[in-house]
């Protein structure tokens, strides 16, 4: 049952919030793209970045999707996204690592899939790129992971990218400007419970 508290008290502490929010909103002047890295083992890492994905579809933005890993399979999201005109999407990798057995398979795959990423970084009319599963490609040794550094910071002044993927290296999370660790404090896949359309792909 929630906790009575008079309305004087409850305007009163709304507007400290308020005074407090305000104050961050006109500390914040500077006008740039972001890079965010989403990792850590729990689910939602892709799903948050195609989150933003639809949100930037929304205000008309012009959007790129590289991603590393799910090559071998067809996505709900791909298969939504891809019909939208504002979205290019590449579906550059072979599968899981642990589904093609085949490591210099694996790296010829991410070196391709990251001479896409590149290009699509240096393109001033995208307004968001989405690298999904990247940060595996650094984990596994597919990557050197300075070219991303690089690509990161010299990419137009406009442009967000979000990078998703476990294990991320501690150089990148430097690198980025927003980083968020997604826990897995439960999950149905380890009581047994098979993938869902729509919910895993």
């Amino acid at each position: 049952m929630a906790r009575e508290i008079s309305e004087e008290k409850h305007l009163k502490k709304m507007k400290a919030v308020k005074e407090k929010q305000d104050q961050k909103i006109a500390a914040a002047k500077e006008e740039r793209g972001v890079s965010i890295l989403l990792a850590g083992p729990g689910k939602g890492k892709s799903s948050s970045a195609f989150g933003m994905l639809a949100r930037s579809l929304g205000h008309g933005h012009k959007v790129a999707v590289v991603q590393f890993l799910k090559g071998a399979m067809s996505t709900g999201e791909e298969k939504f996204f891809n019909a939208h005109e504002n979205v290019d999407w590449f579906t550059m990798g072979d599968g899981f690592t642990w589904e093609t057995q085949n490591r210099q398979k694996d790296i010829d795959s991410a070196q391709k899939a990251w001479d896409k990423a590149a290009e699509l970084m240096a393109d001033e009319q995208y307004n968001l790129v989405i690298l999904d599963e990247i940060t595996y490609m650094f984990k596994y040794e597919y990557l050197e992971l300075q070219p991303t550094l690089d690509a990161l910071k010299n990419r137009p002044k406009d442009m967000n990218v979000v990078l998703t993927g476990r294990g991320p290296k501690q150089e990148l999370i430097d690198a980025v400007d927003t980083y968020s660790m997604i826990l897995a404090e439960k999950h149905a896949f380890k009581d047994g419970v098979k993938a869902q359309a729509g919910i895993e792909w």
